[in-house]
């Protein structure tokens, strides 16, 4: 890893940039193999990852840095006397940790910048989903990325991770998963200040105001049991406003009858399992307790059948108090919760009173309306009658309990970069 790095780091940015474009095309002329293999690992809809955010949208990353090293120019500056350039260089080894809801898609996200700048690459992935990561090593070493630059290391976090965090040689850090986590990756890192970079947890609010076009609300709504509601950004909470309240909980409600959850192999299933045991048990245990403690099942409510299968019915809860820890704390499950709204001021307050900032999603006709409440909500992405729209090259990342930093375009340039000011006499 060490040994490796100075050499990819000096290396031309146009030599950097064309294998990035080689991973890219093997990915793509695989993608079928990828697809069939995640699914697999990973439980997802194999129509997903056949798709066009699924397979081919994680190659995409490696495209898009390349291009943006090929684009970037140093900036210069003048003054009476002197001229000076800023120009970026690798920081070092680099250590990324993955989580297990969007294996490739994720990996891609850190790799192909973290490789764009000119940094070695240690990559850990989940446990759970431990395959694409390395079919990402076997096609890097095919487009000619040189020994040692992307290192896959299997195992679990608490051995393997903890020991790669914790190493001094680090120069970069970057994490998505847990708050726990990140607080425990944080204090390894301290004692080597190594800049950490953390993509952490949701719970974020999809807003529908009564000028909403209620077919899009609902559609959009439905959306967010995509991956079984194993996807940090979803807006698990449903805020709606009281006057069109009761006709938007019934058409869902009636939409998600013809709703299939089964088999991701199967095109005709809209949702496939949980990832693990642990996981379904997590997601039920929140479901249980909401419901104890009053919370009424609009539908859903708990497992799909009783037999040890993975299989979670999409739930939509009602009815609880403000402050209930399924309105409160991420479940990352295919569970939403919906709550009315009288007023924009409150829609504002409830959609920012949790310790996360990581997404919203804004449904109105009113574009005065969209924009006033966009720049009050407390959150790193706000979409506005849209959902999930990601450009590589915009910043991605939350508030609070929600991440520390920004990555995607430049800002990945940043953070996996050192920056030198070279000023010299005219």
């Amino acid at each position: 890893m060490s040994k490796a790095f100075p050499e990819w780091r000096d290396t031309a940015p146009a030599d950097r940039a064309a294998v990035l474009h080689r991973i890219h095309d093997l990915i793509v002329e695989r993608a079928d193999e990828f697809a069939r293999v995640e699914s697999a690992d990973q439980g997802g809809l194999l129509t997903y990852y056949r798709g066009e955010r699924g397979i081919v949208r994680s190659a995409s990353n490696f495209r898009v840095f390349a291009d943006m090293l090929l684009e970037r120019s140093e900036p210069e500056f003048s003054g009476p006397g002197y001229r000076a350039s800023a120009s970026i260089a690798g920081a070092g080894p680099v250590v990324l940790v993955n989580p297990w809801n969007g294996p490739l898609l994720l990996e891609s996200w850190k790799v192909a910048p973290a490789l764009a700048c000119g940094n070695s690459v240690v990559l850990k992935p989940s446990e759970w989903t431990p395959l694409t990561a390395s079919m990402l090593a076997d096609v890097a070493a095919e487009a000619g990325l040189p020994d040692g630059v992307l290192n896959v290391v299997q195992g679990f976090g608490d051995e393997v991770g903890a020991a790669l965090v914790g190493d001094a040689r680090a120069r970069r850090i970057s994490f998505t998963g847990s708050v726990p986590t990140a607080r425990a990756i944080a204090a390894a890192a301290a004692p080597n200040l190594t800049p950490c970079s953390f993509e952490l947890g949701g719970k974020s609010p999809l807003l529908v105001f009564e000028d909403a076009d209620l077919e899009v609300a609902v559609t959009t709504a439905k959306r967010q049991f995509s991956n079984a509601g194993q996807v940090c950004l979803i807006g698990s909470r449903l805020l709606v406003a009281e006057s069109v309240f009761d006709r938007f909980v019934e058409r869902f409600a009636a939409e998600m009858a013809e709703f299939t959850v089964g088999d991701p192999r199967d095109e005709t299933t809209d949702m496939g399992p949980l990832i693990h045991h642990e996981q379904f048990a997590r997601v039920d245990g929140f479901v249980q307790r909401a419901r104890r403690d009053g919370a009424r099942a609009v539908f859903g409510g708990g497992p799909l059948r009783d037999d040890g299968s993975l299989y979670y019915r999409p739930t939509l809860l009602a009815d609880m108090e403000p402050d209930a820890e399924i309105v409160t704390e991420e479940v990352f499950g295919p569970v939403l919760t919906v709550q009315p709204f009288v007023s924009e001021e409150q829609a504002i307050a409830m959609a920012n009173s949790t310790r996360y900032g990581l997404t919203a999603t804004v449904l109105t006709g009113d574009t005065a309306r969209a924009e006033r409440v966009a720049a009050r909500l407390d959150a790193g992405t706000v979409w506005v009658n849209c959902f999930w729209v990601r450009d590589l090259r915009a910043p991605f990342g939350g508030t609070g309990d929600s991440g520390v930093g920004r990555e995607g375009g430049e800002w990945s340039f940043d953070f996996y970069s050192e920056v030198k000011n070279t000023v010299t006499a005219s």
